[in-house]
């Protein structure tokens, strides 16, 4: 599994020749309600293993949580069940708000 840091996903973000990632958040609702990545998808880590119809083998996809720990537990589970295409957001969305969107809430 990859880790990204918060400017290489912005990064990701604006490069037209690679097609955006599914953020894939998987932190509590209540943690989500506080400040997300926009598009972001929320999926708590309790709930992955029934979910993972929900996800694209083929697609990538960008494990978030608060600082980085859980998705990469998700991440290393993902890449178990066969997805290959699978990156860790290093630092979570409090590395993003510090990083990259001043604006967003922190926790």
């Amino acid at each position: 599994m990859q880790s990204l840091t918060a400017p290489e996903l912005a990064a990701w973000f604006v490069d037209a020749a690679r097609p955006n990632p599914v953020l894939l958040d998987v932190r509590e609702p209540w943690e989500f309600q506080i400040c997300h990545i926009s598009g972001a998808l929320t999926m708590p880590m309790n709930t992955i293993h029934d979910k993972l119809s929900e996800l694209d083998l083929e697609h990538s996809i960008v494990c978030i949580c608060h600082h980085g720990v859980r998705s990469m537990q998700v991440g290393l589970f993902l890449q178990k069940q066969g997805f290959n295409h699978v990156s860790n957001l290093t630092g979570g969305v409090h590395a993003w708000a510090l990083q990259i969107d001043g604006t967003m809430p922190t926790y």
